[in-house]
């Protein structure tokens, strides 16, 4: 075959793809250890790491486990943690009280993290399910998850959190009204520094199943989520979920999850302009651990790739339960 004229290729993308350091003066989207936040599973006990067992390579921990898997976070340039609670069958009740409880789990891991790494962010999770004998984030009366009872629960629960030293309070309820009403209770309390990141877009998800299992809230799910979280099939009604979170006093908002809804991703951060956070979550973790294990894909490779995929999305930050993993490699 006759090799083209010079003038016909003139123009030849292969010439910035040529070699690491060309490839890497040319590339258009940065993921750096700064954009993780891990998110992290605490259970009562002392010296405890324990397997998820379907989600292979996380683990709960006692809260002074946790304080040393922070401090490892932090030394690897991790800037955030977030603390989901396993909660204990016999505190689970269908008025949630343990949610506000000062010296629950995560209330006790919370500050435990800001004594041992004052400079870490933590995150919390403001939601019901952990504490619900009925398994949503709700509470449910005959049948049904109310609202309103659930939002005065829910600043309980926030101002509880806030008072133990949270930064970031992540409400991932989907009920309505639930940010006004938080941050009209930070602000008259004093907590006006308290940072709101809100699952704006969540959705009524198949990928959550592992989570589940971790913070223990499969066995006690009742029903499902529909009524409160969104359909899956709606966009429009993300952005009207973000800008009314925004004018109750968000400060940044989230979609959940994230692999599946990189282009909700996207249009939130076109639109709004806003910090915008994305989880990729337990499903599809498990996802990618499972095909790793059995030899189907590379791991490693489809780890950076997937995370990739997020800032590529407009995302600022993603919640990750690759971020220590992820975090190595970057600072290799």
């Amino acid at each position: 075959m006759t090799a083209p004229h010079a003038f016909e290729m003139r123009q030849r993308a292969r010439r910035t793809r040529q070699s690491e350091a060309i490839r890497s003066l040319v590339r258009e989207t940065t993921l750096t250890v700064s954009d993780l936040i891990w998110p992290i599973f605490v259970r009562e006990g002392v010296n405890i790491e324990e397997p998820v067992a379907s989600m292979p390579g996380v683990m709960r921990y006692s809260v002074d486990r946790a304080v040393a898997a922070a401090e490892g976070a932090a030394a690897l340039g991790i800037p955030a943690v977030c603390i989901f609670p396993y909660t204990e069958a016999a505190l689970k009740t269908e008025t949630c009280e343990e949610a506000w409880n000062p010296e629950n789990i995560s209330n006790r891991a919370i500050r435990a993290i800001k004594q041992a790494v004052p400079q870490m962010a933590v995150m919390t999770d403001i939601a019901l399910d952990p504490y619900n004998s009925n398994g949503h984030d709700g509470i449910v009366r005959d049948g049904r998850i109310v609202n309103d009872e659930t939002v005065v629960a829910l600043v309980k629960m926030a101002m509880a959190q806030a008072e133990a030293g949270a930064d970031i309070l992540g409400p991932s309820d989907m009920m309505d009204g639930r940010i006004g009403a938080m941050r009209d209770a930070l602000e008259s309390a004093g907590y006006q520094d308290v940072t709101i990141m809100s699952y704006s877009a969540k959705y009524a998800s198949a990928f959550y199943g592992p989570f589940r299992d971790a913070v223990g809230a499969s066995g006690a799910l009742k029903g499902d989520k529909k009524t409160y979280q969104m359909d899956p099939a709606n966009t429009d009604e993300a952005m009207r979920m973000i800008a009314r979170d925004l004018e109750e006093g968000a400060d940044m908002v989230m979609v959940k999850p994230g692999m599946s809804y990189l282009d909700v991703c996207h249009r939130v951060k076109s639109e709004f302009g806003v910090p915008t956070f994305a989880y990729q979550v337990s499903g599809e973790y498990a996802m990618i651990e499972a095909a790793a294990l059995n030899g189907w894909i590379d791991g490693e490779k489809i780890m950076m790739e997937s995370l990739l995929a997020f800032k590529r999305a407009g995302c600022d930050g993603i919640l990750t339960y690759y971020a220590p993993r992820a975090a190595r490699l970057l600072s290799a």
